[in-house]
């Protein structure tokens, strides 16, 4: 299975832990894992123009780093979204990153789907939960698993071999 993960970490956090927790466990079990650093990419937010559906056919009328991204979107047979949570929901980039999937209605080849959510505090990532599975649910994915770390968490070894074990058994 080819797996596309989307760190939307602006810089090494807690995230970067889990993600190679879940490589880990993924390339183990002989999945193929490309990671790409959305948090670190210029995407700007959807413009809802409908430049996409009109005269683009499929294709935004912005010209920035998604373009890097689209083929995951495009090819992946699952998509994992790691994201930290910074203030009740995933970061800025993250959050573009999603929005402009809509140039393409939803990811194309993609039949399940992940979240890994680190936080600095128990209870804040419910938003950022329930916002992954509506989105889920109208792309019509699977949802394989929703993993979360808060505080002490986050530098858990029972964190990372939960995430290891969840991986492996896709």
């Amino acid at each position: 299975m080819k797996i596309a993960v989307l760190n939307g970490s602006p810089r090494k956090v807690n995230t970067a832990a889990m993600i190679q927790a879940f490589r880990e466990g993924a390339e183990a079990a002989g999945h193929q894992v490309e990671e790409y650093h959305v948090g670190k990419m210029k995407i700007a937010g959807c413009l809802a123009c409908e430049y996409c559906h009109t005269k683009g056919n499929g294709e935004c009328i912005q010209k920035d780093d998604f373009e890097k991204l689209l083929p995951a979107y495009k090819e992946a047979d699952m998509i994992v979204f790691a994201s930290p949570i910074y203030y009740f929901g995933m970061t800025a980039q993250m959050e573009a990153a999603i929005q402009r999937v809509y140039c393409i209605g939803k990811p194309q080849r993609a039949k399940k789907a992940a979240l890994l959510i680190s936080s600095g505090a128990a209870g804040s990532h419910n938003g950022a939960c329930t916002q992954f599975k509506d989105y889920m649910a109208y792309a019509g994915i699977e949802v394989a698993g929703i993993i979360t770390a808060a505080a002490e968490e986050n530098k858990s070894e029972a964190k990372l071999n939960e995430i290891r074990e969840f991986a492996k058994g896709l």
